[in-house]
């Protein structure tokens, strides 16, 4: 090839969500939302649950209190009812993204008072389910949930009832 010959420029590559080595189809993608979103809403539930009402708050707040969480009483009803609530709006995919902020912020305290310094693995009492936790909220929280979900159909009404205004 002479130098006077033109190249065809090289596509740039994509980025974002589209970028994939393997096209998924949205059915497919927004089942594995849904699936991913009700087992960390499960997950969560359950730790919420342990917290409120197994244990009770009060023994939450006790041991909040005897690892220096600040606040002990207010943490542990907090860190229960983020956990609980928003593992049940999780289920239903309903305020996803305040949902996931929430529980990002509780599994962060969750790293700094209690599984800091025991390592990695959970069986140890280290940090990794916290970790695993508040990667999938970060994931909802900048993907969204997903067109199964109750996020997804409030929007879907916004923007019909917004064509139909403009009409």
């Amino acid at each position: 090839m002479s130098a006077s010959e033109s190249v065809a420029p090289t596509p740039a590559p994509r980025t974002g969500a589209a970028a994939t080595l393997v096209a998924v189809p949205g059915p497919v993608r927004d089942i594995g939302l849904l699936l991913t979103r009700v087992l960390l809403g499960v997950v969560l539930i359950a730790h919420g649950w342990e917290k409120l009402v197994t244990n009770g708050a009060g023994a939450t707040s006790e041991f909040f209190d005897s690892v220096g969480v600040p606040a002990a009483q207010a943490a542990a009803v907090f860190a229960g009812v983020v956990e609980l609530a928003g593992g049940i709006l999780l289920v239903a995919g309903l305020l996803t993204q305040v949902v996931a902020a929430l529980v990002v912020v509780v599994m962060f305290g969750a790293y700094l008072f209690v599984h800091q310094g025991a390592g990695i693995f959970a069986t140890n009492g280290g940090w990794e389910l916290v970790a695993v936790i508040a990667l999938a909220a970060t994931v909802f929280g900048l993907a969204g949930p997903g067109r199964y979900s109750l996020d997804a159909l409030i929007v879907a009404r916004r923007t019909a009832g917004r064509r139909t205004a403009t009409a």
